[in-house]
């Protein structure tokens, strides 16, 4: 039985738009990983393909579909390679749009150079159903039709272990004081006893696990001031302004700012700063 699909390229862009859709409303939902696989392995290239080649008998399917992979592989990186040069940079949505746009536009360009040409030249989608679907077939085009399906699964299949199981990189914890108007210059340096000094301390969790912090503030190894608990989850990024209060005079009294793991006894990371403190007037 072999069956005709005319709209070919409505349908593509209709499961396109269900892709966006998903990414925008259901971040972490596994139809994520289903639909964005062809959308970056397949759709780009395919559009392009029927882009350039509308009628039916300018490739054969085997040719169609090798290309399109091939196409798509080559068109993705291009687009990420294309957005570092821009103000959006290499991240989901621009790439997620930056595709769609492409697949959209090749998509008219390809029905508008279809509906040019008579019905019986126009390329149509064809699957056959048969039990024997290479009958007729010479023996290269089978081998040609194998290596290709075992090449398309074992690429869907290794991008699919990759993405479901990624490899997690280094753990570490990114911890840092910026002056009070959030730049790493203009930290407090001459104050009174008394005079609250103003930090803003910044954590970042790349520990790939939900981590709960404690920041206390020392000055000359006595404790000034504790902030915390602190619970991140892997990337969430936390930062706040933080004051400490000198309470006695002095020149390079040493303010250390120390990191720690909740319910751990040594500190994880640790920075200071040196200030000079004078009496009240």
């Amino acid at each position: 039985m072999r069956i005709r699909v005319q709209n070919d390229l409505v349908l593509l862009n209709i499961i396109t738009g269900l892709l966006v859709i998903v990414i925008i409303f259901f971040p972490s939902s596994d139809l994520r990983l289903v639909l964005g696989l062809p959308f970056l392995l397949f759709f780009p290239g395919y559009t392009l393909i029927a882009a350039l080649f509308p009628r039916k008998n300018q490739l054969d399917s085997i040719e169609r579909v090798a290309l399109s992979f091939v196409l798509s592989i080559a068109i993705v990186p291009l687009s990420g390679f294309i957005l570092i040069y821009t103000a959006w940079g290499i991240r989901l949505y621009p790439i997620i749009i930056s595709v769609t746009i492409f697949i959209l536009a090749t998509s008219l360009i390809a029905w508008f150079r279809r509906h040019r040409l008579v019905e019986a030249e126009r390329f149509v989608v064809s699957l056959n159903l048969s039990l024997t679907p290479w009958q007729g077939q010479r023996f290269v085009d089978k081998i040609v039709s194998i290596i290709l399906i075992v090449v398309i699964l074992g690429t869907i299949g290794t991008l699919s272990y990759v993405i479901a199981s990624p490899k997690v990189g280094e753990r570490f914890t990114e911890f840092y004081i910026l002056g009070p108007e959030g730049k790493a210059i203009d930290y407090p340096k001459e104050l009174r006893v008394g005079e609250g000094g103003r930090v803003i301390v910044g954590i970042v969790n790349r520990e790939y696990e939900r981590m709960s912090y404690r920041v206390e503030i020392a000055i000359d190894e006595i404790r000034n001031k504790e902030i915390g608990p602190i619970v991140l989850e892997h990337g969430e990024k936390w930062e706040r302004e933080a004051s400490f209060t000198p309470t006695k005079v002095g020149d390079n009294q040493k303010v250390e700012f120390s990191l720690y793991e909740e319910g751990r006894v040594s500190f994880k990371e640790q920075l200071h700063l040196w200030i000079n403190v004078k009496e009240q007037e």
